[in-house]
């Protein structure tokens, strides 16, 4: 990231306030699941004539609905997925990376066909550590083709309950120009504020980021997967200290997701 250069005077000034900045990110944080606002932009699925289609995913694919493992290229956390049709209203899936499970799911539409209830638990990215568990819903935002099961059409996340912890809280450090991240599900990076990329470690889908600062009370973090931006997050430090308003933009998918977070 780029640092705005000033004349000697005006450096001096603005170090202060700019260190006063970085030391509020400093601590551990977690993003409340109740302040969370998910993406407009909807998830598409089609389950029909035994195939499956997640029409929305990056990159998106087709695969057979028979509940065996079909494999799937371009996705860093898993290389297999398969489909097991339960009835015309739900499935589950399973995905796999080499060979392994690392996360299930079950998604089961209401009578009525307008709310997807979903469960999970995903220990593709947690580095050998606990799975990633919830539950939520979507409502329904376009109906699929005639013919084709429940879970067929566009769908939009509503809410997500019980998350675990593990997906929620981070930790800052600031130390001179430098700012580490640490995760509880295990990703963490050093890098220089202003500075080149930095390597990301533990998280097969970012392999680098760059950090910079906005103003005196907004942290920028650029994610990068093999040099492509991929997504970027910021988050903005209220004058309290205690609270901070933030926002992840997923470039790959389009969406944006935004949050609160309140200082442990």
């Amino acid at each position: 990231m780029k640092r705005l250069s000033f004349v000697v005077m005006l450096s001096a000034l603005l170090v202060p306030t700019l260190a006063a900045a970085q030391s509020a990110l400093n601590g551990t944080w977690k993003i409340d699941m109740s302040k969370v606002d998910f993406p407009e932009k909807p998830d598409v699925f089609l389950l029909q004539k035994g195939m499956y289609s997640c029409k929305t995913c990056a990159p998106p694919y087709t695969i057979k609905a028979d509940g065996k493992d079909q494999m799937v290229k371009g996705h860093p956390y898993y290389n297999a997925v398969a489909i097991k049709v339960v009835d015309d209203h739900s499935i589950e899936e399973t995905d796999k990376k080499d060979g392994k499970v690392v996360s299930t799911s079950t998604s089961t539409v209401s009578p009525d066909g307008n709310t997807l209830y979903f469960t999970f638990s995903d220990s593709s990215n947690t580095n050998g550590g606990p799975a990633v568990t919830g539950r939520g819903q979507a409502m329904r935002v376009a109906k699929g083709p005639a013919g084709s099961n429940a879970i067929s059409g566009s769908w939009r996340t509503t809410g997500i309950q019980g998350l675990s912890e593990n997906a929620t809280i981070f930790t800052y450090k600031v130390s001179g120009e430098e700012i580490t991240m640490v995760a509880r599900t295990g990703q963490t990076y050093t890098a220089k504020l202003g500075g080149p990329d930095a390597p990301m470690s533990g998280d097969p889908g970012v392999t680098s980021v760059s950090v910079k600062m906005i103003g005196t009370n907004t942290l920028e973090e650029t994610d990068k997967r093999k040099g492509k931006v991929i997504g970027v997050f910021t988050m903005t430090v209220a004058e309290n200290g205690k609270s901070a308003k933030g926002s992840f933009d997923d470039k790959l998918q389009n969406k944006t997701t935004g949050f609160v977070a309140t200082k442990q």
